[in-house]
């Protein structure tokens, strides 16, 4: 029996991927979580061979969520599934480990070829976009596993610093104390090896993070 996590916050795509690969592959076992958290607890509780993970499910906003499961869970194949195409995403994503990519626009026989390649262990892209997949450098890998240290907490701070809000707007907009925010932001330094806010921004912008989602 194969178990596969689909995480995603829209039913209906999750309902399309179920179809899809309960049509074709056998002795499969499906659950789904709709936002990062419960991806999380899933993953702790059940044995899973393959995460198939939308990138921008509340919670997971672009990178965050690929980096924090690596993190929380090594060696748990994932596969990126994002509406997104772009080359220079898909060559962080599997820079920084992913099994394949997925775009939301695959047909249900690009969907179970990705998902059989994936589980025998390879690496699956959509073919059109092989021959463009570039490696990302050491500087990127050295961010993203800093990044990957942050909580979901300080990512959200993160975030926030990178839209030029002040302590007080993100401790409102988070329904927390200031002290907390101020707290965070200091661990966030830490952990990203900086000293100041601009810093911080440019770390976030290089690894497309986006706002979490209110």
């Amino acid at each position: 029996m194969v178990n596969l996590l689909i995480a995603d916050d829209h039913p209906l795509y999750r309902d399309a991927l179920k179809g899809a690969l309960n049509l074709a592959l056998k002795d499969l076992n499906i659950v789904e979580a709709g936002n990062l958290n419960e991806t999380v607890a899933i993953l702790e509780a059940q044995d899973i061979d393959l995460l198939l993970l939308d990138l921008h499910m509340p919670g997971s906003s672009d990178l965050f969520g690929l980096l924090h499961i690596q993190k929380t869970f090594p060696g748990l194949p994932i596969a990126v599934v994002s509406g997104t195409e772009d080359t220079a995403l898909i060559s962080k994503v599997v820079g920084l480990g992913a099994m394949g990519f997925i775009p939301k626009t695959a047909s249900a026989q690009e969907i179970n070829d990705a998902v059989n390649t994936m589980l025998e262990g390879d690496v699956w892209v959509p073919e059109t976009l092989r021959q463009q997949i570039e490696q990302v450098d050491e500087h990127f890998s050295i961010l993203a596993e800093n990044v990957a240290s942050l909580t979901p907490s300080q990512y959200k701070v993160l975030c926030y610093m990178r839209d030029g809000l002040l302590n007080k707007q993100i401790a409102y907009n988070l329904d927390i104390a200031e002290a907390t925010v101020k707290a965070h932001v200091t661990a966030i330094f830490r952990k990203l090896g900086i000293n100041n806010r601009t810093q911080a921004v440019l770390i976030a912008t290089e690894l497309q993070l986006e706002p979490p989602a209110h």
